[in-house]
């Protein structure tokens, strides 16, 4: 069975996790640096945290600023923009219950990355940074293979 056009070829992706600090707003940049044009990408969490220092570190390294990014719950996003979203790409499990939950009257695919969340590495600071950087490096991997045909199709 093949899937609807819309998974296929997303126009609009939400990612998600716990707390819109770290893993759903690095992968929010790196998609949008992928196609600054092609698509919206957005990012919320099932909770609010703090954005990462370590999250802009590593992000800064790939020469993308996410300084400036402010952690949202659904709620707020639903609230400022509306939930209209093609495809919602959670990394946690409590952000994928909420997806699968919202999606009762969404009609948005969600699909499930499990992502480690780098927050609970222990060590020193370049332990911490490394796993950070592994985080980012499998999203990025991820991307570019959910994403491919994306770019094929408009370049």
């Amino acid at each position: 069975m093949a899937a609807p056009p819309r998974a296929s070829n997303p126009q609009s992706v939400l990612f998600a996790c716990a707390m819109n600090s770290v893993r759903s707003p690095m992968a929010e940049s790196l998609l949008q640096h992928m196609f600054p044009q092609g698509l919206y990408v957005k990012s919320a969490g099932t909770r609010k945290g703090e954005l990462d220092p370590f999250a802009v570190s590593v992000m800064a390294e790939l020469g993308q600023d996410i300084s400036a990014h402010k952690p949202q719950t659904f709620e707020e996003l639903e609230d400022w923009e509306g939930l209209n979203f093609d495809l919602i790409i959670t990394l946690s499990p409590e952000a994928h219950h909420k997806a699968l939950e919202l999606t009762r009257t969404l009609a948005a695919d969600v699909e499930y990355w499990p992502t480690m969340d780098p927050t609970t590495i222990e060590g020193s600071r370049d332990q911490k940074l490394a796993a950070y950087r592994e985080v980012c490096d499998q999203l990025l991997m991820r991307i570019r293979r959910r994403f491919a045909k994306v770019g094929a199709a408009s370049g």
